[in-house]
């Protein structure tokens, strides 16, 4: 825990972003947290939002965790020394923490107060695109109203890897790098809507591919202006938020269906989450910033 007596200013930068839809209310970004003295946000690679309604930012480096309320306020920060490149992270409806190592090829599940409870994967180990024990570049975790977890193997392989919640392999979508429906180049993010239909991130495709339970693909969305080289944050009402890294936007989509397009984030956003009052968050690695996103 460090010190949280001194706090360092925050630098506020107001950038309007105009929506697609003309009759939209305008958004406003602005460089977010009240960072305690010693402490900046280095790579801040993804961020999550626990059902109580707190802010948990992971970065790349001690400590990995921070904890924040909506406002910007410090509540803890905890983890040393658990990754080598932390990249993903879900909070899941009972509050326990997913994270995804993009380097040392694991995936691991913390209870809320920071208790290691189950690693998927082993580290340092890399397996490839029909392994049920191994990963090779796992990006992204999803976890499924059943249980179920859903991992996006694919910074180098080429698949969603489905596991029990108890650790237990259970299938792999696709596994073969390409353009066809059901191959991937990059699944970067992955959700499950209210329909139990499983939305991937085909990154380099440039496309969200979509899936029934059993893997069978049902349709891809290409309605972008850049590729969803990002995240993905889904509602309870199936509105879809994805982050695009190179053009600085985020979409806004329902259903296939485009919304809003929020330009002009900047920072390079990468991770993506919203708040109990409809505000969007995004850590911004390349950046080493955290924004939060309103509207007027």
């Amino acid at each position: 825990m460090h010190g949280m007596t001194r706090l360092l200013p925050v630098l506020v930068l107001i950038t309007l972003i105009v929506p697609v839809n003309a009759q939209s209310p305008a958004w406003e970004s602005a460089n977010w947290g009240k960072l305690p003295a010693g402490l900046e946000w280095e790579a801040a690679s993804q961020v999550s939002t626990t059902p109580e309604g707190q802010i948990v930012v992971l970065r790349r480096a001690n400590p990995f965790f921070v904890v924040l309320t909506p406002a910007g306020d410090v509540v803890r920060t905890w983890g040393e020394n658990l990754f080598r490149l932390a990249h993903g992270l879900r909070i899941d409806r009972k509050g326990f923490l997913w994270v995804t190592d993009n380097t040392d090829n694991f995936v691991q599940k913390y209870s809320p107060d920071g208790k290691l409870l189950l690693t998927l994967g082993q580290r340092g180990v890399t397996g490839g695109n029909d392994s049920k024990t191994a990963f090779d570049g796992p990006a992204d975790v999803f976890v499924q109203p059943d249980g179920d977890v859903l991992i996006a193997d694919g910074y180098r392989n080429s698949r969603i890897v489905r596991f029990g919640g108890d650790g237990t392999f259970k299938s792999i979508i696709g596994g073969t790098k390409g353009t066809e429906p059901g191959q991937f180049n990059v699944p970067h993010a992955v959700v499950v809507d209210s329909r139990g239909r499983i939305i991937v991130a085909d990154a380099e495709n440039s496309r969200l591919q979509v899936f029934d339970q059993s893997g069978k693909f049902l349709e891809q969305w290409t309605d972008f202006t850049s590729k969803p080289r990002g995240s993905m944050y889904i509602t309870a009402d199936d509105t879809l938020y994805v982050s695009h890294v190179d053009s600085e936007s985020i979409t806004i989509m329902k259903n296939g269906k485009v919304l809003e397009r929020v330009t002009g984030v900047g920072g390079r956003p990468h991770g993506v989450t919203i708040d109990q009052q409809g505000n969007i968050y995004v850590a911004n690695p390349a950046s080493r910033s955290v924004k939060k996103i309103v509207k007027k």
